[in-house]
């Protein structure tokens, strides 16, 4: 596959911006790659055109799916594997908070409400500190509520909820 200097730009910036977030460069250019290209790819072609090795592109390909940011598709007449991204941001958009919740804000969550649970017999914990994690406890409890909330809106909704910005304040009629 032929990258335009646009492509090539965006493959890299996306690259580099995979690593701040915490994922792999090679995954990251791989998912962009995928997510520009008009047609599904394999991971010979995918190789080949990022520089990349064959083994690494695997690996990557295997993260992408457990992600599900990657599909396995199949060619008729070709025994080989080809690959696509998904093509629509909010399933894209979704499908990384949720795996970002299930491995990160989960656990969290667990361990806040063992904390808050056994704080509240805990003696040498003070009531400040108490409070705190407690504060923290409710704080990603209704985080995560107003997510599975937001996550079943309609794409549309979401689109005029983003488009409404600061004004939403307006809209609850929320007082200063």
């Amino acid at each position: 596959m032929k990258l335009t200097p646009v492509m090539e730009k965006y493959i890299l910036h996306w690259g580099e911006m995979g690593t701040r977030w915490g994922v792999n460069r090679s995954v990251a250019q791989i998912h962009s790659l995928l997510y520009l290209a008009a047609r599904p790819l394999t991971a010979e072609e995918i190789a080949a055109t990022l520089g990349i090795a064959r083994s690494n592109v695997s690996t990557s390909l295997k993260e992408l799916q457990s992600w599900g940011l990657v599909k396995l598709l199949h060619v008729k007449g070709d025994r080989r594997d080809h690959f696509e991204a998904l093509s629509d941001l909010w399933e894209t958009f979704f499908a990384i908070v949720e795996n970002r919740k299930r491995r990160e804000l989960d656990p969290t969550l667990s361990i806040l409400r063992d904390c808050s649970l056994e704080c509240t017999d805990d003696q040498d914990t003070t009531r400040e500190t108490k409070q705190r994690i407690v504060a923290a406890t409710e704080f990603l409890e209704n985080l995560l509520a107003w997510y599975d909330q937001v996550r079943r809106l309609p794409h549309a909704v979401l689109l005029r909820l983003l488009s409404l910005g600061a004004r939403v304040e307006q809209v609850l009629k929320v007082a200063k």
